[in-house]
């Protein structure tokens, strides 16, 4: 068994099955996320705690991004603050998933 906080334990798989009740929201940026989106998004906060974990999810939430060319930048960017979640990461197609600690 791997020690914890060394190897990433969050899978693409499930980032993408939490962000996925998003997608609306994210290609239209109209009204609010619903809220499967971000009862997702808020298990995804709880399962990527390490460093590790956070890189993974970053690099998956941007693999999946990149292939829905019209994600707004704008609704993927407030969308924590629009669930009313903290994240320790911006949303972005341009972050630097290797600069999250």
């Amino acid at each position: 068994m791997a020690n914890p906080g060394v190897e990433a334990t969050v899978t693409c798989p499930q980032v993408t099955s939490a962000l996925a009740p998003c997608l609306a929201y994210l290609t239209t940026g109209a009204g609010a996320p619903p809220p499967l989106c971000c009862s997702g998004l808020g298990n995804l906060q709880k399962m990527a705690q390490s460093a590790a974990d956070k890189q993974v999810a970053c690099n998956c939430a941007k693999d999946a991004a990149a292939r829905v060319p019209n994600i707004k930048e704008d609704a993927a960017a407030s969308l924590p603050a629009k669930c009313n979640i903290q994240v320790n990461f911006p949303i972005s197609k341009n972050t630097n998933c290797q600069d999250i600690h």
